[in-house]
């Protein structure tokens, strides 16, 4: 029997890698992308292209189609701009934005059967501790990779044409090694004690929800399997539904790594700022100011029309992750190091892993 084929842009990607494994046995994969895939990609095919180009984008499709015929049984989209200077940048217009333009318009002269667009929850205003996010909560992206998300949102509301459309907001992606930029970070510092890693300036009492990679993939697969019985537009949130506090999460990694309570030290936001943007200037801090501007940010999740529609609840909980993850750390920190492309402290490469 054929398999229905799947086509998969982003396909070298973290989550794309993960998610052709994870689709592998049931669908013909197809994949889109710029940069040759890993080795442990499970893909039929890869299909080089550049979204910001109309001729690539044409090309690649008329080779797929060549390849692969003319009905897909979704079309995974994945590939988008990101970086976390918190700038404005073209890219996110042309990449994110326009690339996905390009692509829905390419998809019209094909029959799809689901696009699953990987979107964020931060197109959502964020809540109050104690409070939940749903899908129809209001939407108000705060910096420059959201607002492209929402922005993107919008464009497949108008240009998706017959094609079914699923949005998945999805929460931070973290793994067992870490990968979550701001959560790497955070463990970075504490690690290091260096010295803003006892400084907040926003709510301790606010947290941001994450999920497991292998979570969201599971949402993703399941989009893909159910797009028969959804309906023909739906955002749907994905994530763990209560985040640790910022609180918490720090005392547990302080914990973890030292075996000592971890203080935290409420510092108002202008003095955070400043420090932030010295820090910028003078070195390759991570911390920028407009994050300060985020930090009181809450995002909890109400993922009940996930369990509806897909049957998702997330199966991996961050906090108890994060010792098998703090225990990598420990065990061998410039291997941990380099997994979460951190560059290695010149001691940390001479010394010995921990059995």
């Amino acid at each position: 029997m054929t398999r229905p084929a799947v086509l998969i842009t982003g396909c070298s990607g973290l989550i794309g890698t993960a998610l052709s494994r994870r689709l592998a046995s049931g669908y013909e994969l197809v994949g889109l992308d710029m940069k040759e895939p890993p080795e442990d990609t499970q893909l039929d095919s890869v299909t080089y292209l550049d979204v910001t180009s109309d001729l690539s984008v044409h090309d690649a499709m008329r080779r797929v189609r060549d390849d692969h015929g003319d009905h897909f049984a979704a079309v995974v989209h994945l590939a988008a701009y990101y970086d976390f200077t918190g700038e404005p940048s073209p890219l996110y217009d042309e990449i994110t934005v326009r690339g996905t333009e390009r692509l829905l318009t390419a998809l019209q002269e094909v029959e799809v059967e689901r696009f699953v667009f990987s979107s964020t929850m931060l197109v959502h205003a964020p809540v109050k501790p104690g409070e939940h996010i749903d899908e129809e909560s209001p939407l108000d992206p705060h910096w420059a990779y959201p607002v492209s998300k929402a922005d993107t949102e919008r464009v497949i509301g108008a240009k998706r044409g017959r094609i079914p459309v699923v949005l998945l907001r999805i929460a931070g992606v973290y793994t067992d090694v870490g990968t979550q930029p701001t959560l790497v970070q955070q463990i970075k510092r504490i690690h290091q004690r260096d010295l803003t890693s006892f400084f907040f300036p926003g709510d301790s009492d606010a947290g941001q929800s994450l999920v497991h990679l292998d979570d969201a993939v599971d949402a993703i697969a399941r989009s893909v399997e159910r797009r028969d019985t959804l309906p023909e537009e739906v955002a749907i949130l994905v994530g763990e539904p209560d985040p640790p506090s910022y609180a918490s999460l720090q005392d547990e990694i302080g914990e973890r790594i030292w075996g000592d309570e971890w203080p935290t030290i409420r510092v108002p936001e202008p003095m955070a700022k400043a420090g932030a943007w010295v820090q910028e200037k003078v070195s390759d801090g991570f911390i920028r100011p407009y994050m300060i501007e985020l930090a009181d940010d809450h995002y909890a999740l109400d993922v009940s029309r996930a369990q509806e529609l897909l049957g998702w609840t997330p199966r991996r909980r961050l906090m108890g992750t994060l010792p098998g993850m703090i225990r990598k750390l420990r065990e061998d920190p410039a291997a941990w190091y380099r997994a979460n492309d951190l560059e290695v402290p010149e001691h940390m490469e001479a010394e010995p892993a921990r059995s």
